[in-house]
């Protein structure tokens, strides 16, 4: 199942199906400035248009999406977001930058229930880890694709589970699909 084909939708009764996207910044620059300042170099700017265009195939309306206020960060999400069909609520999250796995796991959990879909914009190792600690289940090859490509710059991982936010935890999320340019 693509994640295009996983609809979100649920039995009376069932628990909420969501899905979280775990996109990693563009390819950034490295002049001199502070790590948080770096902007996206020439390829990072391309990758992110073609990051979105895909984020748009896979077909998912996020509902919220949270960036981390780093430029390259926001730069990304400022180009992906002009692909998609529709513009989510966004938050620029401090605590986005540099986050370890358990605050990040942290951050998914303190997502109000409202929430179905669920894009972060972030770092590695980060994004990568939480995508890794996500992923109790697989879709398809999406796992090895992952595990052989590593988690570089425009990458993504879809995820799903079920339940409310505070549910999140190691394990207990589907991997239903990972992209990265250049695959």
């Amino acid at each position: 199942m693509s994640a295009a084909e996983f609809s979100g939708e649920t039995l009376p009764g069932a628990p909420e199906t969501r899905r979280i996207v775990l996109l990693r910044h563009a390819k950034a620059d490295w002049p001199q400035v502070s790590d948080h300042e770096r902007p996206l170099a020439e390829r990072g700017r391309s990758e992110a248009a073609v990051a979105g265009r895909k984020l748009a195939d896979t077909g998912i309306a996020f509902d919220l999406a949270l960036c981390s206020t780093a430029v390259r960060t926001r730069e990304t999400w400022k180009l992906a977001v002009h692909e998609l069909p529709q513009r989510p609520r966004t938050v620029y999250e401090d605590r986005l930058y540099d986050a370890s796995l358990g605050e990040l796991l942290a951050l998914l959990n303190e997502t109000p229930d409202d929430v179905g879909d669920l894009l972060l914009v972030g770092h590695n190792p980060g994004m990568h880890a939480l995508a890794d600690a996500l992923a109790g289940q697989v879709e398809g090859d999406a796992l090895a694709r992952m595990s052989r490509g590593g988690f570089p710059t425009a990458a993504y991982a879809v995820i799903g589970f079920s339940g409310s936010w505070k549910s999140v935890e190691h394990g207990s999320g589907r991997l239903l699909d990972y992209w990265a340019p250049h695959e």
